[in-house]
């Protein structure tokens, strides 16, 4: 195994646990690592693989707005509650280690829903809704990585 394609497994995991984790930028990790190897390497697969890989990136930031946001707009979530959520996490993420950012998301969509709807009874299913559509987006971006990955996996054991 060359050290290019030792590096861009490497950058491929931690893309793809980036993906999971949300603090780092996931498919862009990923989908550079594939650039970056098919920029260097020497594979005759490369430039098909970047390809399949740059479609399945592009696919991946649409839908992953597209179909949670449908699912939020049927439950009345406003994008200022995730607004909300997302600043949750950030600074959660500075005071709880590892777990804080999910923690701090729950908490700052809560309190974002409690204050719009009063109620603690109406904000938990508006907030578990927006978890569950969170959930679906972090879905569709890692099956597109491990998708990528594997085609890359591929083209590395073919050549």
């Amino acid at each position: 195994m060359s050290l290019l394609t030792a590096l861009t497994a490497i950058g491929i995991v931690v893309g793809l646990i980036g993906t999971v984790a949300v603090v780092l930028p996931g498919m862009l990790i990923v989908w550079g690592s594939v650039l970056a190897w098919a920029l260097i390497g020497d594979n005759p697969y490369r430039w098909w693989v970047l390809g399949v890989a740059s479609l399945l990136f592009v696919a991946s930031l649409v839908l992953k707005y597209l179909v949670p946001g449908r699912r939020l707009n049927e439950a009345g979530v406003p994008g200022w509650a995730l607004l909300a959520a997302g600043v949750g996490g950030v600074l959660g993420f500075f005071v709880i280690p590892v777990v804080g950012f999910f923690v701090g998301f729950v908490v700052g969509l809560l309190a974002a829903e409690l204050t719009r709807l009063r109620d603690l009874s109406a904000a938990w299913p508006a907030t578990k809704q927006a978890l569950a559509a969170v959930g679906i987006s972090v879905a569709i971006e890692l099956f597109a990585g491990l998708l990528i990955a594997a085609g890359w996996a591929t083209a590395v054991v073919a050549a």
